[in-house]
């Protein structure tokens, strides 16, 4: 016997025997005449012949290539594609479940409530000052009389005045507050 039998030729190559005959039948190894196989020649024949994304994976190696990607970047990409599509599935869930909303909208509303509270607190020393003055004043006199023991002149507390001090304090209030950013990621 001048070449190699299937079984040494599969030890040699790190292929199995159903991969070797497989290789002879297809032409892919060199054989001699007594039917044992040419180990070197058929190493040549076998990889000039043999797509080299098979060759990888019937040895189990990652080094080799195909063209002018590593066949592992499909696989990465391949991965990757799967899980960012899961992660779209996930997503649309939430939304149907209510978990996830849309950011913009959000936004807007956290806006107009914002805006909403804003004007209910410019607006209230002008509700609430004469209302204020009234109680003050009568609060005032109460003291006064029970202090000095005798009913004194009406104490009188300008509503105006009174509104012009809220409304400094509230709009300081409201200044410190649009400082305030929201963030949402």
């Amino acid at each position: 016997m001048e070449g190699m039998s299937e079984r040494e030729y599969s030890a040699h190559s790190g292929l199995s025997r159903g991969a070797i005959q497989k290789a002879r039948k297809a032409g892919r190894l060199v054989v001699y005449g007594d039917g044992s196989i040419n180990a070197a020649a058929s190493d040549v024949r076998r990889a000039d012949m043999t797509d080299p994304d098979q060759q990888r994976r019937s040895t189990g190696g990652d080094a080799a290539f195909s063209g002018p990607a590593d066949s592992s970047s499909y696989l990465k990409a391949r991965t990757a594609l799967t899980v960012y599509q899961a992660q779209e599935r996930q997503l649309a869930i939430q939304k149907k479940k209510g978990t996830l909303v849309d950011r913009a909208r959000a936004e807007t509303l956290v806006f107009r409530l914002a805006r909403q509270e804003r004007d209910v607190w410019v607006t209230w020393p002008s509700r609430v000052a004469a209302l204020m003055a009234a109680e003050v004043a009568a609060e005032v006199a109460a003291e006064v009389e029970k202090l000095s023991g005798r009913p004194e002149h009406p104490v009188i507390i300008e509503a105006a005045i009174l509104q012009r001090v809220l409304e400094t304090h509230v709009r300081e209030q409201l200044d410190a507050l649009a400082d305030l950013r929201v963030s949402l990621g």
